[in-house]
């Protein structure tokens, strides 16, 4: 199993206003100035808190199952159902990721929201998922250089929660990672603790592609992605 670890600049995160308020439901120019001003001072506190880190190990797909939607990995074998499948079938390997904001940015949010700021409350909270997610992007953007120079390509990013993929399977994806780089731990329902980190896996072959756009795939309607995306049309 080849591994990679390692912590991310906040600058290289490329968060900005805009991006925070299109989350929150706001087109360009739409927000009030107060919310903007609220924006720009979390973001700078989570430039100074954030303990950003993201990490990866390949390791070779033993098995799939095509009449039972399954996958073997290591000692694991993950039931990732018809969507997930289908997108990694293909695949050699696979890349199993971790990537957190760290735990500062969610006490911030649940202090806020005590105190009964639910605005700020709320906006630590979008920060925060941001976060995650775009250190996710970069560790798939490195992931994907490091493999091209290999002639191998990659498929999106999967996380248990998504995609009809039970999260309980977080508890056998950590098995896959243990002592994990990032410090991320999980609870008995299998959510993770900083709760403002991600997981899942990405494909690894030659025989593979990714998708700009994959909400189509999911019936997910309620998902931060597909409302983003959304409002971005």
């Amino acid at each position: 199993m080849t591994r990679s670890a390692f912590n991310i600049n906040f600058s290289d995160l490329k968060i900005n206003i805009a991006q925070i308020e299109m989350v929150m439901g706001y087109k360009e120019g739409e927000s009030q100035e107060t919310i903007s001003e609220l924006t720009m001072k979390i973001l700078r506190e989570a430039e100074s808190m954030c303990r950003v880190k993201a990490e990866y190990a390949v390791s070779p797909i033993l098995k799939v199952n095509d009449m039972e939607k399954t996958i073997e990995i290591g000692d694991q074998v993950f039931n990732v159902k018809k969507i997930v499948y289908g997108q990694l079938k293909r695949s050699d390997s696979v890349a199993v990721f971790l990537c957190t904001a760290g735990e500062e940015i969610g006490l911030r949010s649940r202090e806020a929201m005590k105190a009964g700021d639910l605005l700020e409350g709320y906006i630590y909270d979008v920060v925060g998922s941001e976060i995650a997610d775009a250190a996710a992007d970069i560790m798939q953007n490195k992931l994907r250089e490091e493999l091209a120079l290999e002639g191998k390509k990659i498929t999106n990013r999967y996380s248990p929660g998504y995609c009809d993929w039970d999260v309980a399977e977080q508890h056998k994806l950590f098995q896959l990672l243990p002592d994990n780089f990032c410090g991320i731990r999980l609870n008995s329902c299998a959510l993770m603790d900083p709760e403002k980190s991600v997981s899942g896996f990405i494909g690894i072959g030659t025989n593979v592609r990714y998708n700009e756009y994959t909400c189509g795939f999911c019936d997910m309607k309620d998902c931060t992605y597909r409302r983003v995306k959304h409002l971005s049309i």
